[in-house]
């Protein structure tokens, strides 16, 4: 069994430590540390994490190979730092029965670098009009436990209800897309200033907050779990904030471009700007980073949604939405969050790693680095500061909203069970 010593690393960004790597698992955390034979990573004060897990990620395969495919995307996922990723069910075919989720599960275990966990689509063909097989898909190999109809919204309350409940009796979820269908009919961008001044077709914040509030209401009324996805509006925090409050079982997830970027920028027309839900208000922007750091949302997810050049590089009204985030995420969130004095490096475990894994049942993700626990680790470098450059990508596509922008921090290493995905920036 291979041995690896990571020298002085700032454990969760305290004072340095050694951490040994024996095998699969982390054997021993101190000072001073030795071990024979092992291969010696030296940290020089590199911020050491548990293995970071996205609960919502866009990875094509089946039927978009051409964006992306489980192995390209896993890649991606191995250079931002992820060791787990959740793929979402709005493939071709649509991941809405055990024979798709574990044709998604398999090709990820086939990567290598990173654990892939199926998304299960609510709804047949995401259509919302009926239920997946749900129980199937949570027995099948995959196991899988969070339902999503990404891309689309639950739109219909009954569908809603029944899909709550089903879950319920083994502990998944319902992660919910929440945009009011009719609300949002040929809309382009959020509605507000920018959008008039535009004349671009407006994206009203209450198409989002309508269906939170009625989600927290009939997750309530069942007594089961919602997890709203990609939050983006000050509204949304205050609704999940007060269902919080009542005890009722609602998490909820933020970008990390709901983190930074505004819908100013969608004056320059840039289609690399335009993502559902839109970008929004620096009003929102600064009220969705409050609340994930005090826990009204619980974790930063990706929504890696990679698209390839034709889609992206035409007119604004007929580009495809999405951005890819993989290999930014921990970057944006750094510059946001703890640059800004919002959250320390143990928040940003605790947002980008524990409370992931624990929503979406991750098993030996997510865990404390210390003894005995596995060994899914990244390492990041912190005080670097450096210009993104797509063209360095490991996805397949390169729509990244980032391009040419400085950002802090380069994950320089990966380790998926002990093994490295990552060494020096680059993958193994």
């Amino acid at each position: 069994m291979s041995k690896t010593l990571i020298r002085g690393a700032k454990v969760l960004g305290g004072e340095p430590q050694d951490v040994l790597i024996d095998g699969t698992t982390i054997a021993e955390v101190g000072r001073d540390l030795s071990a024979e034979g092992a291969e010696v990573v030296e940290a020089d004060g590199k911020v050491l994490l548990p293995g970071l897990v996205d609960l919502h990620t866009h990875l094509r395969e089946p039927g978009r190979e051409d964006s992306e495919t489980v192995l390209t995307g896993t890649r991606a996922a191995a250079s931002g730092g992820y060791t787990n990723v959740f793929a979402m069910a709005n493939t071709f075919p649509v991941a809405d029965t055990a024979g798709v989720v574990e044709q998604v599960w398999r090709l990820g275990q086939e990567s290598g670098y990173c654990d892939v966990q199926p998304v299960g689509a609510v709804t047949v063909g995401l259509e919302g009009a009926k239920l997946a097989e749900l129980g199937a898909m949570h027995e099948s190999a995959a196991g899988v436990t969070v339902f999503s109809d990404d891309g689309k919204c639950v739109h219909d309350a009954v569908i809603m209800r029944r899909a709550l409940e089903y879950v319920k009796a083994f502990g998944g979820v319902v992660a919910q897309h929440a945009q009011e269908p009719r609300l949002t009919e040929g809309a382009q961008m959020n509605e507000g200033v920018v959008s008039a001044e535009l004349g671009l077709g407006g994206w009203p914040a209450v198409a989002e907050e309508s269906v939170v509030a009625r989600d927290v209401l009939l997750a309530e009324h069942v007594g089961s779990r919602v997890h709203i996805c990609h939050l983006s509006t000050a509204g949304s925090v205050e609704i999940v904030r007060w269902a919080k409050s009542r005890g009722i079982d609602v998490t909820a997830e933020v970008t990390p471009h709901h983190l930074l970027l505004t819908d100013e920028l969608v004056r320059s027309y840039d289609p690399v700007y335009k993502v559902n839900p839109p970008l929004r208000t620096e009003r929102d922007v600064m009220a969705l980073r409050e609340a994930l750091a005090d826990g009204t949302i619980d974790i930063v997810a990706t929504d890696h949604a990679p698209h390839p050049h034709e889609d992206k590089d035409c007119e604004w009204a007929a580009a495809a939405m999405g951005m890819v985030g993989l290999e930014t995420a921990l970057s944006v969130v750094q510059e946001t969050m703890v640059d800004t004095s919002l959250l320390d490096w143990a928040g940003v475990a605790d947002r980008m790693s524990f409370k992931p894994a624990q929503i979406g049942q991750a098993t030996g993700h997510g865990r404390p680095v210390s003894a005995g626990e596995p060994a899914n680790l990244t390492l990041v470098e912190s005080a670097y500061r450096g210009q993104v450059d797509p063209a360095g990508f490991a996805s397949r596509s390169r729509n990244t909203p980032y391009e040419g922008r400085e950002l802090p921090g380069r994950v320089t290493h990966t380790w998926l069970r002990g093994k490295a995905t990552l060494v020096d920036g680059k993958l193994t």
